[in-house]
């Protein structure tokens, strides 16, 4: 498959399920409840299969450990940077909770991130972006869910705490990655001559995902936090891609490496953060408005100019 048929196959499994969600929303009597069982059903039993199978699949050597190293940083960046514009916009609980976690997480993932990767640096590149991702499950199921989860009054990241979160059945990706590490350490391979629908999978995931924003969004959601958008669009495509390239100046490691880092340092809002207040209940409005106007913000103006200055970016 092209280039191009893989950039139309991915716009298809976004826009087409998204849509048929939004059609589908005057129907639903409860939509809440609806998307929290879809979500779950990615989360409990396709997530896990394509998280084990990739992971366990991966050949690691000391420069990719950049890579993850690299997803934590960004993920932190975009955190603080959140932090420090939560006083300008006047938020009461849960929509702070849901604005800190949609400019920590970004959509580094096979529905963006990945895919850039591949159009932009080739085979190579999405392998890499496969490593660099392979932070992401443990940051939001130790950190972020627990966060968003947690109380008032509830003491969050202590001992007991972790103890409570952990055993969870929403947990199963976090599940799989710990399972694919311990195969790894045994030095247990994966079998080459099994087939497994990876694709298939992926495929399905993806558009449960972007099925279930269509079913939780509302157009008024995209106007009614004005100030908010400006401030998770300055985050996301000005303040960490600045910021990472001024370090990555400054380092030196491997040009393949610094290549996916970059290019994954622009990518959008992540639809992780809608999954996340549609399970703990916090501001879906937000996380699902934020999601939407950010991912075609970037798909209009940040990816076109992404491929128009690769050479100057050194991507």
């Amino acid at each position: 498959m092209t280039i191009e048929s893989r950039f139309i196959l991915f716009q298809c499994m976004v826009i087409l399920p998204f849509i048929a969600g939004y059609a589908m929303r005057s129907r639903i009597a409860d939509t809440s409840q609806v998307s929290k069982r879809i979500v779950r059903i990615n989360i409990i039993i396709i997530d896990p299969l394509i998280v084990l199978w990739s992971i366990w699949g991966l050949a690691f050597t000391g420069h990719l450990a950049f890579l993850p190293a690299a997803g934590i940083m960004l993920a932190l960046l975009g955190f603080l940077c959140g932090k420090a514009f939560l006083p300008l916009l006047h938020l009461e609980q849960p929509s702070r909770k849901t604005y800190l976690i949609t400019s920590s997480l970004a959509n580094h993932g096979f529905t963006m991130g990945g895919f850039i990767c591949y159009l932009l640096a080739g085979e190579k590149g999405l392998g890499m972006a496969a490593i660099f991702v392979s932070y992401f499950l443990p940051f939001v199921f130790l950190l972020v869910f627990p966060y968003a989860g947690s109380t008032e009054r509830e003491k969050i990241y202590t001992l007991s705490f972790f103890k409570k979160q952990f055993i969870n059945i929403q947990n199963m990706p976090l599940y799989a990655v710990l399972i694919a590490v311990i195969l790894h350490l045994f030095d247990i391979k994966r079998p080459e001559n099994v087939y497994f629908p990876l694709d298939a999978l992926i495929f399905t995931s993806v558009i449960l995902y972007y099925l279930t924003l269509g079913i939780s969004f509302d157009i008024k959601h995209v106007r009614s936090i004005k100030a908010g958008q400006f401030t998770i669009g300055a985050i996301k495509f000005i303040i960490v891609p600045l910021i990472t390239g001024i370090i990555l100046s400054i380092i030196t490691i491997d040009a393949d490496v610094e290549k996916i880092i970059l290019i994954q340092s622009f990518m959008p809002a992540a639809i992780y953060s809608v999954v996340t207040s549609i399970l703990f209940d916090l501001d879906i409005e937000m996380a699902s408005g934020i999601f939407v106007v950010n991912t075609i913000v970037f798909i209009i103006a940040v990816l076109p100019l992404l491929f128009l200055f690769r050479e100057s970016l050194g991507i």
